[in-house]
């Protein structure tokens, strides 16, 4: 149920049942009820059950099931805060655990944003459905709070109430006089420990209607509390891909061919024996790996087998694909947004056009893609950092040719993603060589295997075209962008196998919003079109963190400066009055240009600004910036945030900050062009990363709302390239129109 509704009425009996629950008891009780699906959560020695989501220990722990990801954005420890709060716990004794698989715990909000082609179009009721059916778990679209924030507050609120049921009744009193607060249920001066109810708790029974907590006092949400993940994560207990080890287990590299019709055809395997602890080579048409008693000699494998590959057809390049991008517009594009009447607005009308390009762009986490594999007696176990374990568990399932059901997936925690491992072909070939070699197998690619083979951030052109009017406003709007149909290729690589998928992929003429997502401009322009000029690259791409918004935002703010200087018009205020009823998006512009000193943009000044409302929440960045010869040096960025209700202010500040400074590194470098089939950066030291000497002075100010949240982690990224980008103008007098910035 949304928030808003269990303000409103409290939480019905029939909503919580087919939740899954409460309790034991709750579930004894209500036994002849239907129910869509059980829980699967599994208690411990000392342990009671509360429904999906909760677990509380005889010594007073309690446990949160987390369906997300936790990739370093503070997911472990935000829900957890949730459910927290409204049960009333004392923070130092929460813990957290990955949820099992189970449709309880599917994301339709983030099934929605990621699959839009596909099931975006489908009736919410529908989609929802089939999402939930197919146990669709993703950690992706900054939808971790907003797609769980409910359902973690109704099973807190759950297990409160059947607390202070099982209180009173030693008591002997109303349990609607009792209350919980730091881990204990209390009543005036009586307070009993969780620990010392739970099992009482698990038998009682919950009311017709669940009431939430209202209270002020005591609450954990809106508090900066520290995060749950960081102590293990300081002292090296954490444990993520690489760490694990398994009796008799093996470690393997691989090499694989460039992307198209590919084939390897010549390895050398006598060089490779001679290299001391290689164990196996494994050959497919698609790769070879070899397979050692430690990683370093399996990758020193790979230098001594000089794999050859074959590839049918011309090889990619980056002149290729800017000429694909460019012949996309040779083709009628596919009308993705459109209000009144453009072409008369543009007919026999000055009308000011400017192109931009963006290049590929590289996720490049710290953590390359790992997975571990063991098959043993028809049975395949996986341990893999994945923003999509259902899809994973297919995958691998597929890949060893055995039953879904056989295999077991144990996601763990990644070092950084930004959509990377969404992809599962790593825990694709981790099965394939477990059961080839007979012996648990980790996997890891090397780093210049995980440039070489990145599912990028698709290039893209826009075309932009605006007609002012003579008071200086946008009458007229034009977006004409090439991208590759990224939206479809996920969807088809990750769902390809599903029926009703396929089915919907086939369909002629489809459009993929998602290549033109963000191209829709917040300000109120009456006529406008936004186009998408499908692009076949020979590249694949994949979902990259904020997506097509890190282009199209590129592609709007930088053009609305362009505009705001034929018009004349100072370019904060430029924004300000055409943004109509986007009050919030006006009060993080406002903020930030009074927080950062903004003097206009004028010349000289290395100031620039942007904008862009994302995922529910709205964020302004003010950049200063200079050239260093060849070089773009980003002094300063002034970020003004509104995202709705903060779960936990530090969390939102570090995503702020975060993106900031991944959005920096994307602008200024984190890119590659492509020669033979192949990416030409292939380490970390040439991606023109900010360096502690180099990074900017960093200000966020985020504004208090009592909006509901919206996503946080995608936010800070669209907007930086295009404030860079205008803060480059004015500091030049050029303007760089171009992806990653450099020289004209």
């Amino acid at each position: 149920m949304a928030l808003g509704e269990a303000r409103r009425g409290g939480i019905s009996r029939r909503t919580l049942l087919v939740g899954g629950g409460a309790g034991l008891g709750l579930a004894i009780a209500w036994g002849l009820w239907p129910r869509d699906y059980a829980p699967n959560l599994t208690a411990g020695e000392g342990e009671q059950l509360f429904g999906a989501w909760l677990k509380i220990g005889r010594d007073g722990q309690v446990t949160v099931a987390v369906p997300q990801a936790e990739l370093g954005q503070g997911v472990y420890t935000a829900l957890p805060q949730i459910l927290a709060d409204e049960l009333g716990a004392d923070w130092r004794t929460v813990a957290v655990e990955p949820a099992p698989l189970n449709p309880l715990y599917a994301n339709p909000m983030a099934a929605e944003i990621l699959f839009e082609d596909s099931l975006g179009a489908l009736p919410e009721e529908l989609r929802d459905r089939y999402v939930t059916r197919s146990a669709l778990v993703l950690t992706a679209g900054s939808t971790s709070v907003r797609m769980f924030e409910g359902p973690l507050r109704d099973a807190g609120a759950a297990a409160r109430v059947l607390l202070c049921k099982a209180a009173a009744r030693r008591w002997g009193t109303d349990w609607q006089s009792c209350g919980t607060a730091g881990g204990f249920v209390v009543r005036g001066q009586d307070r009993l420990r969780f620990g010392e109810l739970v099992d009482e708790a698990a038998g009682e029974s919950l009311p017709e209607i669940l009431p939430l907590r209202n209270d002020e006092a005591d609450r954990l949400v809106n508090q900066p509390l520290p995060r749950l993940d960081v102590p293990a994560k300081v002292d090296g207990s954490a444990t993520f891909a690489g760490d694990v080890r398994l009796p008799g287990m093996v470690f393997a590299s691989i090499r694989q061919g460039p992307p198209g019709d590919t084939r390897l055809v010549r390895v050398d395997r006598a060089a490779a024996d001679r290299i001391p602890g290689v164990l196996h080579v494994v050959e497919t048409p698609r790769w070879v790996s070899a397979v050692a008693s430690d990683w370093w000699a399996a990758n020193r494998a790979l230098d001594a087998l000089a794999p050859r590959f074959e590839t049918r057809g011309g090889l990619v390049s980056s002149a290729g694909i800017d000429a694909a991008l460019d012949a996309a517009f040779d083709a009628p594009g596919k009308r993705v947004h459109s209000a009144g009447d453009l072409a008369a607005v543009f007919g026999g009308a000055r009308v000011v056009t400017a192109e931009y390009r963006v290049g590929l762009a590289l996720h490049a986490p710290l953590e390359p893609m790992t997975a571990t594999a063991e098959f043993a007696g028809g049975r395949l176990r996986v341990w893999a950092p994945t923003q999509a374990p259902s899809i994973a568990r297919a995958a691998a399932a597929r890949a060893a040719g055995i039953a879904e059901s056989a295999v077991v997936l144990f996601p763990m925690m990644a070092g950084g993603s930004f959509g990377a491992k969404l992809e599962t072909l790593a825990i694709e070939q981790a099965a394939v060589l477990a059961k080839a070699v007979g012996k648990p197998v980790q996997l890891m690619w090397s780093r210049s295997e995980d440039c070489l083979h990145d599912r990028y951030r698709p290039p893209a052109v826009g075309r932009m075209a605006a007609r002012l009017g003579s008071n200086g406003a946008i009458r007229g709007w034009q977006a004409r962008i090439a991208a590759p149909a990224t939206g479809r290729e996920v969807t088809r690589r990750l769902l390809g196998d599903d029926a009703t998928v396929a089915m919907a992929l086939a369909l002629p003429g489809a459009a993929d919003p998602s290549a033109v997502a963000g191209g829709l401009p917040p300000y109120a322009i009456p006529d406008l079109a936004i186009d998408h000029h499908p692009a076949a690259i020979g590249v694949p791409t994949g979902e990259w963190r904020s997506g097509a918004h890190s282009y199209t935002a590129f592609f709007t703010e930088s053009f609305i400066d362009e505009l705001a200087h034929v018009a004349n018009i100072e370019a904060l205020s430029f924004r300000i009055a055409m943004l109509g009823q986007q009050a919030r998006l006006v009060r993080c512009l406002s903020t930030v240009g009074t927080l950062g000193g903004w003097q206009g943009g004028i010349p000289g000044s290395g100031q620039g600004i942007a904008c862009h409302s994302f995922r529910g929440s709205y964020i302004a960045v003010l950049a200063e910036a200079r050239m260093e010869g060849a070089r773009v040096r980003v002094d300063r960025l002034v970020a003004a945030v509104d995202c709705g209700r903060q779960v936990n202010p530090d969390l939102v500040l570090q995503q702020i900050e975060g993106g900031l400074m991944f959005a920096v590194a994307a602008a200024t470098g984190g890119s590659t062009t492509m020669s033979a089939g192949l990416a030409d950066t292939r380490a970390l030291s040439q991606l023109g990363l900010p360096t502690l000497a180099t990074m900017p002075e960093i200000v966020v100010e985020v504004i208090r709302s009592d909006a509901d949240p919206g996503g946080v982690g995608e936010l800070a990224v669209p907007a930086v390239a295009p404030a860079i980008g205008n803060a480059l103008m004015a500091a030049t007098g050029v303007r760089r129109r171009s992806l990653p910035l450099g020289a004209v």
